[in-house]
Formats: structure tokens, sequence, C-alpha cells
């Protein structure tokens, strides 16, 4: 029924975090006209949680080895905005996008519907 998910992050600086997700974190992308470009992402999942205040969504990459993940990103010139935490369901850390706002990044101590059959 569906093809895949299509993630949006607006920005106050759309070309320099465009940059930055080709560059810095090496996603593949194809240009969809006039330089807009759409990213390959990894594999997703979705959870829903409860919240009693406003409806929100996030967006989180997940990797195998935090701590490496976060040195090969600060060697490609990333900065770390938020040094790995444990949080009882994974390790949660974030960097920075050129634009200012964090992209965090978790390794999950939880299952993850990866590697689970339909």
């Amino acid at each position: 029924m569906f093809s895949g998910a299509h993630v949006i992050l607006y920005t106050p600086d759309a070309d320099a975090d465009r940059a930055f997700l080709k560059d810095v974190l090496g996603f593949d992308h194809v240009d969809a006209g006039g330089g807009w470009l759409v990213f390959k992402l990894p594999p997703a999942e979705v959870a829903v949680h409860p919240t009693a205040g406003e409806s929100k969504h996030e967006f989180y990459l997940m990797c195998d080895d935090i701590a490496a993940t976060l040195t090969t990103l600060e060697d490609r010139g990333a900065e770390i905005s938020r040094p790995i935490s444990d949080q009882g369901w994974g390790l949660l850390a974030a960097v920075r996008l050129p634009s200012g706002a964090e992209l965090p990044l978790y390794e999950p101590r939880h299952p993850t519907a990866h590697g689970a059959s339909p």
C-alpha cells in the first residue's frame, strides 16, 4: 500500500542544512529540480507516544554505535550540541545543523521494527 515516508525539515537556512545532509551526513540524494535536494534516509520506523500537551512530531536518526557515529560526524565538521546521555530506552545525543537547529541521534536499547517480521 505505501512505498515510503517523506520527512520535511523546516529550517531558516535550507541551503546550508541541505549541504550538511549531503556533505557531512553523506546521505544519497536526487535533485528534484533547481537544486532542490531530496535525501534517501536509512530504514525508518514510527512510534506513537501519548501526550497531555500539544501534539508534536520528532525526527531522530538511529545508529548502532552512537559514540563512533559522533566521532565520525565531528571529524567531518559537525558540532556536537548535546553529548551522549543514557535515557534508559537508549543513548541520546544531538548535532547542530548549520541553521542552528538540533538533529537528535540515538542508539536504541529497545527492540526496533527493522528486524521484525511482517
